[in-house]
């Protein structure tokens, strides 16, 4: 392969996780990988809109990844109404970027599909417990990663919004979702207007196991990646001093323990429920 190619994906893996994986000499579907790898973070859009087809098309080709068992658990919900897309941006104050992205979308697990086949086909729908809703949910999450493949494939820029989950009663008010239907994320789409910049994750070691789930070295992961983002990605702003202090170092590690040293989504389990989910 190409050594330049081979170079940028080393690099960008390295800008990522710290270190770059040892790469294989020969790497098939290297500029697709390149591409995968360079994946940036970008809230800002250009004023120019996205055509409705171009969003169409993205739309089916995202749906046309894996779905478990061939359920096609799945749906999106493309919001063009201006109202309703006022009345979504309106949940979301701390995501400024929902009301201004040229498009917005909505993805969502969809078990009523299933139960429906069932009342067709005359056959009782014995498996009603928390794996009837999981796997609607993964299905959801696996066609928002392939939309958002998909459209950075175009030259789109994607923002998901997991905050859309704060206020499920009113998104499924807003969206008319039936029963066994639930939102899962919000999906902001547009042109970029500047590069954006690839954001560190923590070391490979830490997500990746050979045989055996090991995390002995966990602790020493998370101090390394601390130090790392914050040299290069450093919090603009910490979270509630006035509950936490403001004396500890910040970084990752205590951005994430503080944002969920609160209580957050406590009523989603309430919502499933309300909407014929049993989670036992």
């Amino acid at each position: 392969m190409d050594d330049t190619a081979r170079a940028k994906l080393a690099d960008q893996l390295a800008a990522r996780f710290g270190t770059a994986p040892d790469l294989p000499e020969e790497i098939p579907g290297a500029a697709v990988l390149a591409a995968m790898a360079n994946h940036r973070t970008i809230r800002s859009y250009a004023p120019k809109p996205v055509d409705p087809r171009l969003v169409r098309l993205l739309a089916a080709v995202a749906l046309s990844a894996p779905t478990k068992s061939d359920l096609q658990q799945a749906d999106i919900v493309i919001v063009e109404s201006p109202a309703q897309r006022a009345a979504l941006a309106d949940l979301l104050p701390d995501n400024p970027w929902a009301a201004k992205a040229p498009a917005f979308l909505v993805f969502c697990g969809n078990n009523q599909r299933q139960r429906r086949v069932h009342a067709l086909r005359g056959h009782a729908f014995v498996n009603d417990h928390l794996d009837a809703f999981f796997n609607a949910a993964v299905d959801a999450g696996i066609v928002l990663s392939a939309f958002v493949t998909a459209a950075e494939a175009a030259g789109l820029t994607t923002t998901p919004i997991s905050a859309i989950r704060n206020h499920p009663e009113e998104v499924a008010a807003i969206l008319a979702l039936p029963g066994h239907v639930f939102p899962v994320a919000g999906l902001c789409l547009g042109w970029p207007a500047h590069g954006g910049s690839i954001s560190p994750r923590l070391p490979l070691s830490t997500f990746v196991h050979t045989d055996r789930h090991d995390s002995a070295n966990l602790d020493a992961e998370i101090a390394e990646y601390d130090a790392r983002r914050n040299l290069t990605r450093p919090y603009n702003a910490r979270r509630r001093d006035d509950l936490f202090g403001a004396e500890p170092a910040y970084g990752w590690s205590e951005d994430k323990a503080r944002q969920y040293g609160q209580p957050e989504r406590t009523g989603w389990g309430a919502f499933v429920r309300a909407i014929g989910f049993r989670l036992d």
